[in-house]
């Protein structure tokens, strides 16, 4: 009787909410409101995988998990359910966890949010559901609430806090999808078209799982974030009643846009385990993890260092974007040593230059070849990824002038400033190189007027990237294809009239050796492709193989001025696509002797 009372209760909400007038126009956007601000401003936050799964850490019965994601355990090794739950769930003891200590791990590392998993894709509510006894209080040797520490911990420390709900697939119900090993449920991510006749059941799972978990997650915990996942595999109809009921529930929630694609959501998400960011509008927010499992993994050994999530922030933060860091914390409710180092090092960044991070805007200026830039009034902030060499620093396309120039590691001391026309300003840095990962110079501007050369400066003493996500192309069948460590190119590039075209600019003549970085199956194999570069066209053969990076083409010389660089087909094999593009570079290989 209880899960029907709820359902019903789930079912009235929108119309009790749209008659009060708290309803969103649908298609909407949440309205703005101190919350989503105070997430923006954030601009770096915490995703926490943690669930039963974390016990047994990527291996099962001493097999290790195939793939990286550790909390796809139950699915990948087909753990019956009543196994998952008498030696994964039962067992299940985190007496180390110390929500205080997390909070605390968290502040440190600069982050002003946490999103942590309530309800995984292995049906497990990691807090104390009054809709199913599957939960962490009822069925673990635990017993107790963690999420419940943590939202308290989160409202006491001024940190935003959400819950993660996997409400469109559950591996623990016969009216769910993707278990087969159990039940007869739908395995195929389109099934929605081809097994309407699931449509009964999965609408049960809905009616009296999903959305009454997740209308209790709201009352009970009241959250600042709703994080949907996976809403591809379920009905759009049904996705929307979840983000419907929430909404209802508590109209200011911020609600990702995993729950029914771009209905109601307050942003979008990226792929999960991003490198690279395309231009996007309005807010968004991209999930990296420490390692490639989101959870615990005891055999993934493959953590990234703090200097390339300190440039995954500055690379989403100029683009207006946030980023989610994962951390998949131990069984025993610790966070492992090898990350908290890693966030401790993101942390020892944010503390000198989080204020080039939190609460500022994107780049307006074009693309800079040294970096990434972010605005905050009148002040830019330039994040150089690589020393330039003789401590020459161009900015492009900045038509202000500035009054002061300054490294945050060392404010007092003025770096030296000289225009060198309408468009370019240069700054004179330290002769050598700071010890931040990612040095930021600090540009006290006379107002902010930038000249839209819309061209990408290229750097005459230093190596130049000139990656896809910065490029232009007219062919819709062409799309960046995601962005993580695997998928950080463009795909469906079939048509022979099809160019991938960099605008860019010399400051004086000069000499480049020309690279480029691509991926290409066997279909592709002898694909030829040329380099346009002013007048002179550079010829290359495609040859298959993942991340080629830095292929050799040729040499090409470059006047001073605007030009363009344009890759475009010769040859492609019917039926196969040119190449999957990453990047150019231009090398500068100095004057003639």
């Amino acid at each position: 009787m209880k899960k029907s009372v709820y359902g019903l209760f789930c079912l009235l909400l929108p119309l009790l909410a749209v008659a009060e007038g708290n309803g969103v126009p649908e298609g909407g956007a949440v309205q703005t409101n101190a919350a989503l601000q105070q997430w923006e401003q954030a601009r770096v936050g915490m995703f926490i995988h943690f669930g039963v799964y974390s016990g047994p850490a990527g291996v099962w019965h001493g097999e290790t998990i195939p793939g990286h994601y550790a909390e796809h355990l139950m699915r990948l090794f087909r753990i019956p359910l009543e196994t998952y739950k008498t030696e994964v769930a039962a067992p299940f003891n985190p007496t180390n966890f110390n929500a205080d200590e997390w909070v605390r791990i968290l502040k440190d590392a600069g982050m002003g949010y946490m999103v942590i998993t309530a309800k995984h894709h292995d049906g497990f509510a990691m807090y104390d559901s009054e809709v199913s006894d599957y939960n962490i209080v009822k069925a673990t040797a635990y017993g107790r609430d963690p999420m419940r520490a943590l939202r308290d911990a989160c409202k006491r420390q001024g940190v935003l806090f959400g819950f993660y709900y996997s409400h469109a697939q559950d591996w623990s119900t016969p009216d769910g999808v993707r278990n087969n090993w159990d039940f007869n449920c739908p395995t195929d991510r389109n099934w929605t078209k081809t097994e309407t006749n699931w449509y009964p059941r999965i609408k049960r799972y809905y009616d009296e799982k999903a959305i009454p978990q997740l209308v209790e997650l709201v009352k009970k915990y009241d959250p600042d974030i709703i994080w949907f996942d996976t809403a591809f595999w379920g009905p759009d109809e049904y996705n929307r009643q979840c983000v419907d009921a929430v909404l209802a529930a508590k109209p200011n929630l911020i609600i990702n846009s995993r729950g029914a694609g771009d209905y109601r959501a307050s942003y979008k998400s990226t792929n999960d385990r991003p490198v690279e960011f395309p231009r996007r509008d309005g807010l968004w927010e991209a999930i990296p993890s420490i390692n490639r499992s989101y959870g615990y993994h005891c055999r993934d050994h493959t953590h990234c260092p703090p200097s390339f999530l300190i440039e995954l922030i500055c690379k989403a933060a100029a683009k207006g974007g946030n980023v989610l860091i994962n951390v998949g914390p131990r069984g025993d409710g610790t966070i492992d040593k090898v990350d908290q180092g890693v966030l401790a090092g993101v942390g020892e960044w944010m503390k000198v230059n989080g204020e080039a991070i939190r609460g500022t805007e994107a780049n307006p200026l074009p693309t800079q070849s040294f970096g990434e830039v972010t605005r905050r009034g009148n002040t830019l902030y330039c994040h150089i990824f690589q020393w330039p060499k003789k401590g020459r620093l161009v900015v492009g396309g900045l038509a202000s002038d500035v009054d002061r120039a300054y490294l945050l590691t060392n404010p007092s001391v003025p770096c030296a400033v000289r225009r060198l026309n309408a468009t370019d300003v240069q700054i004179t840095l330290p002769d050598h190189a700071q010890e931040m990962p990612v040095a930021v110079l600090a540009l006290e501007c006379d107002g902010m007027r930038t000249r839209p050369c819309g061209q990408l400066m290229l750097r005459e003493i230093d190596s130049n990237r000139l990656h896809v996500t910065d490029a232009r192309w007219d062919d819709r069948a062409v799309r960046y294809a995601g962005g993580n460590w695997r998928t950080d190119y463009i795909k469906g590039w079939k048509n022979p009239d099809t160019a991938i075209v960099w605008d860019i600019r010399a400051n004086e003549p000069g000499r480049y050796d020309v690279f480029v970085s691509y991926d290409a199956n066997k279909r592709s194999d002898g694909n030829r492709f040329g380099i346009l570069v002013g007048e002179t066209e550079l010829e290359g053969t495609v040859v298959p193989g993942i991340h080629r990076d830095n292929m050799y083409v040729g040499r090409v010389a470059l006047a001073a001025g605007g030009d363009t660089l344009s890759v475009h087909p010769l040859e492609i094999a019917e039926g196969s696509e040119l190449m999957k593009l990453r990047s150019v570079h231009l090398v500068p290989v100095g004057p003639k002797k």
